[in-house]
C-alpha cells in the first residue's frame, strides 16, 4: 500500500495548481466529444453521403483545422494564452451546434470547416500553457497525466456515444457544445494568463516575419513535425476507415463505440506507467518502436472481420500510442525556443491538421480504388519507414534540444522574468 502510495505521489504531486484546471477542462472537454468518434457513421448512415463524400467532410474538418492552429499559435504568442483558449471554446461550441443542424452537404461541409477552425485554435495555445506553467523536469508526467485525461474522456465518450447516436443524433452535438462551455468556463475563472515578456528586444523574435523565418529554417524541427504528420496519418484511420470497415463487417455503431473504446481503456490502465518506463531511454528508440506497433496494429485490421480481432488491433496499435505520446509532447517543448513557443505548438498541431485532412480522403481513395487490405498494408508500410526515419534523424534532434537547454531559451523555468506564479499546489 505504501508502495502504490509513493507511486501516486511521484506522479502527480508537486505540480502547480494552473495545470490541475488545465488537466480538469481536458477532463471535462473529451467525455463529451462524441461528434468526431461517430462523424463518419453519422455522415453515412443517418445524412447517407458516399464514404468518399464524407472522407472530404472530415478533411474539411483538418483543412479548417489547419487555418486554426497556425492562427492559434500565432494569437497564444501575441494576444495571450488564455484569451486564445476562452475564444477558441466558446467559437467551437458555437460550430458544433451549427453542424449538427445542417443537413444539405454544402452546409455540412462548411460547418466542419468552421468548426475545426475554432476546436484546433485552442490546441497550440493549451501545449504554450502547459510549458509555461509546468518546470521542465516535471514534464514528462504533467504530459502523460493530461494524455491521460484525454483518453479517460474519450473511453467514456466513445460508450456513451453508441447509446446516444441510437437515441438521436443530435443528441452527440449537443452534449459536445457544452463541454466546450463548461471548459471555457474553467478557463475564465480559474486560469491565469501564463505567457512571459522576457525582455524589450525578445519583441524582435515575436514579429512575424522573424518568427515565421525562425521556424521555416529550423530544419530539425521541421523533420520532426514531417514524422509526425506521416504517423497521424496512420493514426487517424481509425476515425474515418476503420468505422467504415466495421461497418461493412456488419457490425453495429455501437459495437464500434465498444472496440474503439478499448483504446481509452488501455491508456487510462497503463499511460501513468510508461514514463517511468521510458525514462532515461533514448527518445528516437522509442519513437521509432511506437512508429512499427502502430503500423503492425493498423496492419492486422486487414485480417479483421469480427468484434474481437477488431478490438485486438485497437490494443496493439494503442501501445504504440502509448509510447508515442510522452516523448513527442517532451521533445516540442524541449525544441521550442520559449519567445516562440505558442508558434511552434501551432506548426507542430498543423501536422495533425494536415492529417487530418488528408488522411479521410487519402484513406477513402485507396480503399476504393484497392480495396480494404491496400489500406491495412499501406498503413503497417508507412509505420516502418516513419520508423527508420526516426532512428536516423534522432541524433540533431537530440543535439538541438542540448544546444537549446543550455542557452536557456527553450527549458527557462515557469515564473523566469514574468510575474510570479502562485505557489499553490495540488498533491
Amino acid at each position: 500500500m505504501r508502495t502504490m502510495r509513493n507511486w501516486f505521489r511521484d506522479t502527480t504531486g508537486g505540480l502547480p495548481a494552473t495545470f490541475w484546471y488545465l488537466w480538469s477542462g481536458t477532463l471535462i472537454n473529451r467525455l463529451g466529444s462524441f461528434v468526431l468518434v461517430f462523424l463518419a457513421i453519422y455522415l453515412t448512415q443517418e445524412r447517407g453521403f458516399s464514404p468518399s463524400q464524407a472522407g472530404l467532410v472530415i478533411g474539411l474538418w483538418g483543412v479548417g483545422g489547419a487555418f486554426g492552429t497556425t492562427a492559434g499559435g500565432t494569437l497564444a504568442d501575441r494576444w495571450g494564452r488564455r484569451p486564445t483558449l476562452l475564444t477558441a471554446h466558446v467559437g467551437a461550441a458555437a460550430m458544433m451546434l451549427a453542424l449538427g443542424l445542417a443537413r444539405d452537404l454544402w452546409a455540412v461541409a462548411l460547418g466542419a470547416l468552421l468548426l475545426g477552425m475554432f476546436a484546433e485554435a485552442a490546441r497550440p495555445a493549451f501545449g504554450a500553457m502547459m510549458i509555461d506553467v509546468v518546470p521542465a523536469k516535471d514534464r514528462l508526467r504533467a504530459f502523460s497525466l493530461n494524455y491521460w485525461a484525454i483518453n479517460l474522456g474519450f473511453a467514456c465518450a466513445a460508450v456513451l456515444a453508441g447509446l446516444a447516436a441510437q437515441a438521436d443524433y443530435l443528441l452527440l452535438f449537443v452534449v459536445d457544445a457544452a463541454t466546450m462551455l463548461i471548459t471555457a468556463l474553467i478557463i475564465f475563472s480559474k486560469v491565469p494568463e501564463t505567457q512571459q515578456v522576457r525582455s524589450a528586444s525578445a519583441a524582435t523574435v515575436r514579429a512575424p516575419v522573424g518568427a515565421l523565418r525562425t521556424i521555416l529554417t529550423d530544419r530539425v524541427y521541421l523533420g520532426f513535425v514531417a514524422l509526425n504528420l506521416f504517423a497521424a496519418v496512420v493514426f487517424l484511420q481509425h476515425i474515418s476507415m476503420l468505422p467504415i470497415a466495421m461497418g461493412d463487417s456488419g457490425l453495429s455503431p455501437a459495437t464500434y463505440g465498444s472496440v474503439i473504446a478499448l483504446n481509452g481503456v488501455l491508456i487510462v490502465v497503463g499511460q501513468l506507467f510508461v514514463p517511468r518506463l521510458i525514462r532515461g531511454r533514448s527518445r528516437s528508440h522509442v519513437l521509432a518502436l511506437a512508429s512499427v506497433v502502430m503500423g503492425l496494429g493498423f496492419g492486422l485490421t486487414a485480417f479483421a472481420g469480427t468484434a474481437w480481432f477488431y478490438g485486438l488491433t485497437v490494443l496493439i496499435w494503442t501501445v504504440g500510442e502509448m509510447l508515442n505520446s510522452p516523448s513527442n509532447s517532451t521533445l516540442i517543448a524541449e525544441l521550442s525556443p520559449a519567445e516562440l513557443r505558442g508558434r511552434y505548438q501551432g506548426v507542430f498541431s498543423l501536422s495533425w491538421q494536415i492529417a487530418g485532412a488528408s488522411a479521410p480522403i487519402l484513406g477513402g481513395l485507396v480503399r476504393e480504388h484497392a480495396g480494404n487490405d491496400a489500406l491495412w498494408y499501406g498503413c503497417a508500410a508507412l509505420g516502418i519507414l516513419t520508423a527508420v526515419a526516426h532512428l536516423v534523424s534522432g541524433p540533431a534532434r537530440e543535439r538541438r534540444a542540448t544546444a537549446l537547454r543550455r542557452s536557456g531559451d527553450a527549458l527557462a523555468p515557469a515564473g523566469t522574468d514574468r510575474t510570479p506564479q502562485p505557489a499553490e499546489t495540488v498533491g
